[in-house]
């Protein structure tokens, strides 16, 4: 029969394999990356370039950047922080949560206004607000959450520029991110819509009907960053460089993303 100590011994030494397996099965795990949503295409294509290269596979989550924002402040396990723009990487480095002497421009983006593919209408003069009204008729206007998701942020600013907020604000159908929006004018739920160029050019069920000036909104800027609880920082390090490389900004261009100097 053990004794206390021999007990006491026993649990220690328990609790310590137990640690041992469980850092052992975090350390094997692949690079987490946080990215928005607007990112997927291009950022699985930059994933199997890296892998090719003969890289370990990385993983990516993809959601608002003000939700995967949240998500790393309340510990999730992300390694690499891709933003729709600089609030929501500002909001990160004010709580010390990445490393700012990573942070860098990693593409650029612009705006468009859309309509399912389907729709008659051909274009639109932004300038003109009772042509968009006209447009919109008893229907709703699809744009990303306008408080807090990128898309939707710059959506509304555009929209106050441009004259017609008070006209349509509402009458907005708000999505979780620009994907969810996108969808809302792929399936015809509403007959027009405001997302980034790269969306509109990856769904063949919509149509581009006017582009937003560069000065109707704040520049439209991705940063990107390793997290202050990088698992490993030397890993998170070389993607960040691969994702500055030729290699990388090729295949953001090729989606429709600007350099992000």
């Amino acid at each position: 029969m053990r004794t206390m100590r021999g007990w006491r011994r026993w649990l220690i030494g328990g609790l310590a394999c137990l640690c041992a397996v469980s850092m052992a099965a975090a350390g094997s795990r692949p690079l987490a990356v946080f990215a928005a949503a607007s990112l997927k295409e291009s950022l699985d294509g930059v994933e199997h370039a890296w892998e090719a290269a003969g890289h370990p596979k990385f993983v990516v989550s993809y959601a608002a950047s003000s939700a995967l924002a949240r998500q790393i402040e309340q510990g999730a396990p992300a390694d690499v922080f891709i933003s729709a723009d600089n609030r929501w990487m500002d909001y990160l480095q004010e709580r010390k949560l990445i490393e700012p002497a990573s942070r860098f421009a990693l593409v650029r983006n612009a705006l468009v206004l859309v309509a399912p593919a389907r729709s008659s209408l051909q274009s639109l003069d932004l300038a003109r607000k009772s042509d968009v009204l006209a447009a919109l008729g008893d229907g709703r206007l699809a744009v990303a959450e306008t408080t807090s998701v990128p898309a939707g942020v710059y959506a509304k600013q555009a929209m106050l520029k441009l004259g017609w907020w008070d006209a349509v604000a509402a009458h907005l159908a708000q999505g979780e991110n620009v994907r969810a929006t996108l969808e809302f004018v792929a399936r015809g739920d509403t007959p027009l819509g405001i997302v980034y160029v790269t969306d509109a050019r990856v769904e063949p069920r919509v149509k581009v009907l006017a582009a937003f000036a560069a000065n109707t909104h704040e520049p439209i800027v991705y940063p990107a960053a390793r997290t202050a609880q990088a698992m490993d920082a030397k890993l998170a390090a070389e993607l960040l460089a691969f994702l500055r490389g030729k290699q990388a900004q090729a295949i953001f261009r090729d989606a429709g993303f600007a350099d992000g100097r």
